[in-house]
């Protein structure tokens, strides 16, 4: 009973340690975000938890050179490489499909604890994983920050030659739409301004928006500013 408790406090610890780093990289607006990081957390405390467990359990006296966490440790590194396939470089340097391959890597996890024979052990830690993944973002979304809310979209705005940037970018980022408290702004994260043959200027942005915005109203908002030829909205 002391043990469980023990692995129950180890594993819960990992998901808040892991929560902090994912709350810190989120807040900087970087791609490896809370949830990834909880999970990677959670299922590396959990294969460490198995590996010194297994070892007072299978070996002995008649085994003593025996290492049972060899093949599991091979385990993790080529599924390791099955979820690096999941992760996509999409436009504007933004990444995506951290979280899936991270959930990946941490089924591996709970099949070497359930293969090894650590049951409540591996009960707990998928519980905490999908409250990592799921609970967790939700509540944070509702009574968290504002800046913990937001999401990243990819917009192409082709606009009449010399017109003037900085108004225009104004515009995007709603400066001065809520000077108190800020929500509702966009960031802008990432900026390219381009050339075109057809007399006109393409401006590739990032920009981070609030949750609560819609992609169309985004789309309308940026269509309906003047010597904006056409645009080109992405959700990240």
């Amino acid at each position: 009973m002391v043990l469980e408790f023990e692995m129950m406090l180890k594993l819960t610890l990992a998901l808040l340690f892991g929560l902090l780093i994912g709350v810190d990289r989120q807040i900087k607006q970087k791609q490896l975000g809370m949830r990834p990081s909880m999970v990677i957390c959670i299922a590396s405390c959990l294969i460490t938890i198995v590996s010194i467990e297994a070892f007072g359990k299978f070996a002995g006296a008649n085994h003593p050179n025996m290492d049972p966490m060899r093949l599991a440790a091979q385990i993790v590194s080529g599924v390791g490489f099955i979820g690096a396939g999941v992760i996509l470089r999409r436009s504007n340097e933004v990444i995506s499909g951290l979280t899936s391959a991270a959930l990946i890597w941490s089924a591996s996890a709970l099949g070497i604890t359930i293969g090894a024979g650590f049951y409540a052990e591996a009960i707990f830690g998928v519980t905490l994983l999908i409250v990592a993944v799921n609970v967790i973002p939700l509540l944070i979304r509702f009574f968290g920050p504002e800046n913990l809310s937001r999401h990243d979209v990819a917009l192409k705005i082709v606009v009449e030659r010399n017109y003037r940037m900085t108004e225009l970018i104004k515009m995007i980022e709603r400066k001065g739409q809520n000077e108190e408290t800020k929500k509702g702004e966009y960031k802008i994260r990432y900026m390219k301004l381009k050339d075109l043959d057809t007399n006109c200027q393409l401006i590739d942005l990032t920009l981070s928006v609030p949750d609560t915005q819609y992609t169309t109203e985004i789309y309308y908002y940026i269509k309906k500013i003047d010597h904006v030829q056409s645009v080109e909205v992405e959700q990240l």
